[in-house]
């Protein structure tokens, strides 16, 4: 890798942003629809699995480039070394936590993925029943705390990964623009966080015991 490593660091920041964070915006978009209710939820799986080509896009447009971000990601912070004289105090504090939250988020999803989505491939869950999975989650308080760190890592890898991405692609050039990128994606992160987080105690709702009835009733 070392030869070639420019492009494999430049392929890495790109998937972080396209598909990978266009995939993380979709998942806190559709699980926010919790917050609406159970049905408005089920609405929205439904949708989006009733895509042309849904799991020829999943497999390639989500899957493949978040393992080769995961996995490249793990050999980056594996390698990478803090070092304060070429960073401020702050900078270098953001640097250490993205590889940390990359290394939680890795693992998070790797078992959100296998509690859901490997599930319904299985045959084990239906999908219309994802929010009667994700009700079992979060009524534990042992997987609801596990899954409110998972979340904020990942968002907040997302969100300082974006300010990094800015950077490394000459978007944000000089110091009070990535100053203002800095106060941006902080933002970002606290939305983010908090919408997901929103949604993540909708799921301990009642009524995510059953399906809804329009549900029930085509099942």
């Amino acid at each position: 890798m070392t030869g070639n490593s420019y492009y494999f660091r430049k392929i890495h920041s790109l998937l972080g942003v396209i598909p990978v964070g266009f995939f993380l915006i979709e998942h806190l978009l559709t699980n926010y629809e919790a917050v609406k209710g159970h049905a408005a939820f089920v609405d929205q799986i439904n949708w989006l699995n009733g895509l042309p080509l849904v799991l020829f896009m999943e497999i390639f447009g989500i899957w493949l480039p978040l393992l080769y971000h995961a996995v490249y990601g793990l050999y980056v912070a594996y390698q990478a070394r803090n070092n304060v004289s070429n960073y401020g105090y702050f900078r270098n504090r953001m640097f250490f936590l993205q590889r940390v939250t990359g290394v939680i988020t890795f693992l998070f999803v790797a078992w959100h993925f296998f509690e859901t989505r490997l599930q319904v491939a299985f045959g084990n869950v239906e999908h219309s029943e994802l929010g009667m999975t994700m009700h079992d989650i979060a009524t534990n308080p042992v997987l609801f705390t596990i899954y409110v760190i998972g979340i904020v890592s990942a968002v907040f890898h997302f969100s300082n990964g974006m300010w990094s991405f800015l950077v490394s692609w000459g978007i944000t050039v000089g110091p009070r623009a990535q100053r203002i990128s800095t106060y941006i994606w902080m933002g970002v992160f606290v939305v983010m966080a908090v919408m997901f987080i929103m949604s993540l105690v909708s799921f301990t709702g009642t009524e995510f015991e059953q399906l809804p009835a329009a549900a029930q009733a085509g099942h």
